[in-house]
């Protein structure tokens, strides 16, 4: 059976190893030297079961013990045997690189003392995701031990927990922690992968992500570092989503290194032709080939590992559609790997995030995965950005923005078109901005993408942004542009926040980072995309407004219903939702349709079932010109109350009542507790 694969302690000492390959013919175990990473000091014959799963038992295999695989084979255009290749097991939990740049497995040290720290268990509508790197966030921290910047052990520093607590985020999700290596095209170029969807290993943490006492410390040391992370995150009350990559490897295209998968079984590992080319929906050289059971349990069994034994809270799983791909290559919403993942009851409560899309034929998938899983949600970005940028850029140009409203309003809403009733809003994982792509500022300051300093004459990166300069492309001394920079920043940030679904923010777009207008800066591990901790006045302020966007959230649960309401019913945990023009009456088709008629009343009131009635009321007036908007009268509502102004930070508390005129700038929201 596909069990207990990579090493396990045997109970006689040593350890038993378990590796799966159905093309192989031999493989062997290699264990070497402790003080001499080139010399073999012992060679094992695994030996094959029914399940083409090769095993051995060695006394040797202890913690700190490195070992390598090598595997012979058939030859043909879809193997790749070099029996004197040395191969990286891949369930390996611990790896090291040789002075001569040889990647060997280790026997890892898995002891941990957890001391009684425990999950915090998020509700998913409670949830706020923020988006970060694992370096970049604490790296430039000055509050930071110098030889803790930049490390699993600075981002669990007391003051970047303290940061993250106030700003009011529930849960971090690091872009790819997993042992990654760098393509060989960027080596070349003198660059590097920043990011890290490159993955050599799904077991593994990455090693320079850890304190160079860590790196130095011996067997167990890295991993100890990045589970004392999680046990400090957690001991604060957040949550750790880690990005995973199991789509493709580091192996590249067929020219690629092979350092693991290709050398053991290329034929069943990844997707190909009779031929031997990759068939690749990744963009990225190769495919995993989810179609086969080997490859299914690999990405369980990593899930589980993480999930139980290092304890994260959850996963977002990179260009999704690949991993529901099946024979034919074909996305099948009820492929067995994404049910599996869902329904694995050693993964129960843990939150499964799909990027759901891929560059192979069919590869946007949003909206059809299964129960179970939250999707990001593309459409929301690109049509929250159309609404406060290049909507508002067509009127300042042409008179009048392209779109109504009514698109807007559905997302506000939770996307009830796009994600079905069963799933719900909480279904959708809404973000402005992520690490690919435009920061929040970046969008308010650039039409085009400046990516000259990637290497590749401004090919690399989306030209399609949604983005608008106001008037001037990157920076400027001129207020009137800048202050329209912020208060557009700041309706992004609003309507974030305040919407139906699972709010994400990228880290750094709580106060308006910006990356000089590159959009893929991928291959940039610097100041360009490290985490500033200086700012300037404007951006103390927009860091203000993000907390207070955050705290409102949390104290207005109208704002963040479970489940979508049934018109005519009562649905706990839904919200029930009226629309009202700027005149206060009931929005008619040409309010929701009207390029003209771009702003709506939206009041929500709870349902409860676990916390106490709550309505609001949010104004959203999206053009660039003032109006005059009447307060709607409903049943039960006596007053509003004001909370918050994208346009004016002073007017918090003000009091009106039903059908008292509010004068509003353009464009801008304003957030009222519906008494």
């Amino acid at each position: 059976m596909l069990r207990d694969l990579g090493v396990r302690p045997s109970a006689d000492g040593g350890g038993a190893i378990r590796v799966w390959s159905a093309s192989a013919t031999a493989i062997e175990l290699c264990i070497f030297a402790p003080r001499d990473p080139n010399w073999v000091v012992d060679a094992l014959q695994l030996t094959r079961d029914e399940h083409d799963v090769w095993s051995a038992t060695s006394p040797q295999l202890v913690p700190g013990a490195h070992y390598s695989l090598r595997a012979s084979g058939p030859t043909g255009p879809r193997h790749n045997f070099t029996p004197s290749r040395h191969l990286l097991d891949p369930y390996a939990r611990g790896l090291s690189r040789t002075p001569s740049g040889e990647w060997h497995c280790y026997v890892q040290d898995d002891a941990f003392d957890w001391a009684g720290s425990v999950k915090p268990n998020t509700p998913l509508d409670h949830t706020v995701i923020y988006e970060a790197h694992a370096k970049g966030l604490s790296k430039l921290n000055p509050a930071i031990p110098e030889e803790l910047r930049g490390t699993y052990a600075g981002l669990a520093h007391e003051s970047n927990i303290a940061y993250l607590k106030d700003l009011g985020v529930t849960a971090i999700e690091l872009l790819p922690v997993h042992q990654f290596v760098s393509e060989q095209r960027l080596i070349k170029q003198g660059l590097r992968n920043y990011w890290g969807y490159n993955t050599l290993n799904f077991f593994t943490p990455h090693g320079a992500y850890a304190s160079r006492a860590a790196q130095f410390g011996g067997t167990g040391a890295v991993l100890r570092e990045f589970k004392g992370m999680v046990k400090l995150l957690h001991e604060a009350g957040l949550e750790v989503i880690l990005d995973v990559v199991f789509n493709h490897t580091a192996e590249e295209g067929p020219g690629g290194p092979t350092t693991s998968f290709r050398g053991l079984d290329n034929s069943n590992y990844y997707r190909q032709m009779d031929d031997g080319d990759y068939i690749d929906v990744t963009g990225c050289g190769n495919t995993v080939n989810f179609a086969t059971p080997a490859a299914q349990r690999l990405v369980l069994d990593s899930l589980r590992y993480w999930a139980n034994e290092v304890r994260v809270d959850g996963f977002r799983f990179d260009l999704a559609p690949a991993l529901g791909r099946d024979a034919n290559v074909m996305f099948d919403p009820h492929h067995p790997l994404l049910a599996k993942i869902v329904a694995d009851p050693q993964l129960a409560g843990v939150k499964m995030i799909a990027e759901p899309w891929d560059v192979g034929m069919g590869g946007w998938q949003v909206g059809r995965f299964p129960n179970g899983w939250a999707e990001w949600n593309d459409g929301y970005r690109d049509r929250m950005r159309d609404f406060w940028l290049t909507d508002i850029a067509a009127e300042r140009l042409h008179g009048q923005a392209t779109q109504g409203i009514g698109s807007m309003a559905r997302r506000l809403a939770g996307s009830a078109h796009v994600f079905s009733a069963e799933r719900g809003p909480l279904a959708s994982v809404n973000f402005v901005t992520a690490h690919d792509g435009f920061t929040i500022a970046d969008l308010t300051g650039y039409n085009q993408k400046h990516n000259l300093g990637n290497g590749e004459n401004n090919r690399d990166g989306t030209d399609n942004n949604h983005s608008y300069n106001h008037g001037v492309e990157g920076p400027t001394d001129d207020q009137v542009v800048l202050d329209a920079r912020c208060v557009t920043m700041r309706n992004l940030l609003g309507t974030l926040l305040l919407s139906g679904g699972v709010p994400m923010i990228t880290a750094g777009d709580e106060f308006g980072r910006g990356q000089h207008g590159n959009n893929n800066a991928y291959c940039h591990d610097s100041e360009l995309t490290w985490l500033p901790w200086t700012q300037d006045d404007w951006q103390t302020d927009l860091l203000e407004v993000s907390r207070k966007l955050l705290r409102l959230r949390r104290e207005n649960p109208a704002l963040r219903p479970v489940r979508f309401g049934v018109f005519g019913e009562t649905t706990p945990s839904a919200s029930q939702m009226d629309w009202y023009n700027a005149d206060g009456t009931v929005m008619s088709s040409e309010n929701w349709d009207s390029p003209a008629a771009r702003t709506l009343q939206y009041l929500a009131a709870s349902t409860p079932e676990f916390e106490e009635f709550n309505r609001i009321l949010l104004v959203v007036h999206g053009r660039a010109t003032p109006t005059v908007v009447t307060l709607p009268s409903h049943v039960g509502v006596t007053s509003y109350t004001l909370l918050w102004d994208s346009a004016d930070d002073s007017a918090e508390g003000t009091e009106l009542a039903p059908g008292d005129p509010l004068s509003v700038v353009g464009p801008s929201m304003q957030l009222f507790r519906a008494n």
